[in-house]
């Protein structure tokens, strides 16, 4: 079983993981390590913080000779823009409710804790009054140390011959009008890596964009959906004996701790609850060799 912690905060020195179980003698090519967190660092319409940031991973332990030893693997990522941060000392408050309209309004604009995030909340449950405490942590830049030990499960994985593809399905309102042929992954990929929305449709792509441009022009920001596919995994992954086993709540709950998911399907997903249980179901069958 692996096992992985992360540590570090957003504008701290760097982040942090170690991840335990990997079998010895595995070969990790440390360049898709990278390619994972370059990958991560792209989109249409990020932030600035995507531009200062050059996410590069390193290896302290449980390698040697680029093969793993099966002991714990701990790898950092520097955060560059840490010499920016590391002298600031205002705190982050709630803003006091006898404040004028425009002192609120500049406060606001630089020490209201933000809606949707962990900033308030935190603050009250361990009594910090600089929220800084709070939100450096709760960042979402804490996935990179995921996607990090997530590229050495991968290799795993694909040492065993499990394929990968994702793709942007919606931005907005913009979607794809049909679906995406699931046949050849590879294809798929190479698409999507070309599109800086990650779409497979061209045309729906240029449309996710210009929707980006009018939320950012409107100083908003616009959700989306990603479809994640995934082929050749064993079967009798997880466990049915205990609730914590079951392999659909564990993918569940390792997506919706991303800060930004908010909603997860597996197969049909909620669609399911507008059609019978006979469209539902895929069929089993063998194929020609007899193999299920």
């Amino acid at each position: 079983m692996l096992r992985y912690l992360t540590a570090g905060e957003s504008h701290g020195p760097q982040l942090t993981a170690i991840l335990d179980g990997l079998p010895a003698g595995l070969p990790i090519d440390i360049t898709q390590i990278n390619f994972q967190l370059l990958r991560r660092q792209k989109g249409y319409g990020r932030g600035g913080r995507m531009k200062i940031e050059q996410d590069r991973v390193t290896i302290r332990s449980g390698l040697r000779h680029g093969v793993t030893l099966g002991s714990p693997i701990t790898l950092v990522i520097e955060n560059r823009d840490w010499a920016n941060w590391s002298l600031i000392m205002d705190p982050v408050k709630p803003i006091p409710a006898a404040l004028g309209v425009r002192e609120r309004r500049l406060a606001y604009e630089t020490h209201t804790p933000r809606p949707g995030h962990a900033d308030l909340a935190g603050g009250i449950k361990l009594n910090q009054h600089d929220l800084r405490n709070v939100l450096e942590r709760a960042s979402a830049r804490e996935t990179a140390a995921r996607v990090a030990t997530g590229s050495l499960a991968r290799q795993l994985l694909e040492h065993f011959g499990v394929e990968f593809a994702s793709h942007v399905i919606r931005i907005g309102e913009a979607a794809i009008k049909k679906d995406v042929p699931l046949n050849n992954l590879e294809r798929l990929r190479s698409i999507t890596e070309e599109s800086p929305v990650r779409c497979a449709e061209s045309k729906t792509g240029r449309e996710m964009m210009a929707a980006i441009r009018e939320a950012k022009k409107k100083r908003d920001s616009v959700g989306g959906v990603v479809e994640v596919i995934v082929r050749g995994i064993p079967v009798g992954l997880g466990g049915f004996s205990q609730w914590d086993n079951r392999l659909d709540g564990r993918l569940a709950g390792a997506l919706m701790a991303i800060p930004s998911v908010k909603g997860v399907e597996i197969g049909l997903g909620f669609a399911a609850a507008a059609v019978r249980g006979s469209k539902c179901q895929d069929r089993i069958f063998y194929d020609a060799k007899g193999d299920p």
